[in-house]
């Protein structure tokens, strides 16, 4: 058995990086429904270890409530890109939202209700949408395209790795220094130049998407998932916490690992969707 105890948090990050890395790939690549269970699980561990953080706070959101609707969006999102259900199905969300409210007026501990039932939407909101939408853009007329979500994440993780040794290289500027005080410019534009470097390589290799969409989606990453990291920065500054949690040794938590995604997914479906590839 591997043991990474006693390893610098430098190879645990390489490591388990490796590792979860090609078993991400292994899984989207696999079929469609190894790509469903694996981002179900994601979601469903990123949507826990953010209510779990907020109880630290003692607030009260309602954490398996939360958690279900999520899937359900998931889920819903799913059957609907492959035509197995209809959008009208969709109207069972706005259900799940109102009917929360019912749940805290029969609660007689809970003494803040509003501010945990908004704690309990923006878990969906921040944790479960993300990975919902990630569906618009792996299906196009109910054809699994797992090109372009392998594509996405390779784009994805460049970026993280290129900002990560750039700034411990290089890095001397501060980017935004409030929230996060070890990223730097020089490290963001590491991580730049190696994303769409990757996205150009990726667009010889796949021709489903023409390498200027490629490099835009890469653009699209490097911003929003810059931003990701600084969003999920900000909440972990406000709970007084360094890492989300503690179980991919290196990287910290779910949230941890998957905040630039968790940013980066609504506007490259929203891009994909709105200027929709020839395939």
């Amino acid at each position: 058995m591997l043991n990474l105890n006693n390893r610098s948090e430098l190879t645990q990050r390489v490591i388990v990086g490796a590792l979860g890395g090609v078993g991400m790939i292994g899984a989207i690549y696999f079929g469609v429904w190894t790509y469903f269970g694996l981002f179900l699980i994601i979601s469903v561990a990123t949507i826990l270890e953010f209510y779990k953080l907020l109880r630290l706070e003692e607030h009260l959101p309602l954490r398996t409530y939360g958690t279900c609707l999520g899937i359900l969006i998931y889920c819903l999102t799913f059957f609907m890109e492959l035509n197995i259900i209809s959008t009208k199905w969709m109207y069972l969300v706005f259900v799940g939202f109102t009917s929360a409210y019912l749940i805290k007026l029969y609660n007689k501990e809970d003494k803040q209700p509003f501010k945990n039932l908004a704690y309990t939407f923006l878990g969906v909101m921040y944790c479960s949408v993300p990975f919902a939408l990630i569906h618009t853009y792996v299906f196009f007329d109910t054809q699994y395209h797992y090109e372009i979500l392998i594509g996405a994440m390779l784009i994805l993780w460049a970026n993280d790795s290129g900002a990560y040794f750039s700034g411990k290289t290089f890095g001397r500027r501060k980017l935004f220094e409030r929230i996060s005080p070890k990223k730097t410019w020089e490290g963001s534009i590491g991580g730049a130049a190696l994303a769409v470097t990757v996205s150009l390589v990726f667009s010889h290799f796949f021709n489903s998407l023409e390498a200027w969409r490629w490099v835009t989606i890469a653009i699209i990453i490097v911003v929003t998932g810059t931003y990701g990291d600084l969003v999920e920065s900000l909440f972990k500054r406000s709970m007084s916490i360094k890492d989300s949690g503690t179980t991919l040794p290196g990287h910290g938590g779910f949230l941890d690992r998957f905040d630039g995604l968790l940013l980066s997914a609504p506007f490259i479906a929203a891009f994909l969707r709105i200027f929709p590839p020839n395939f």
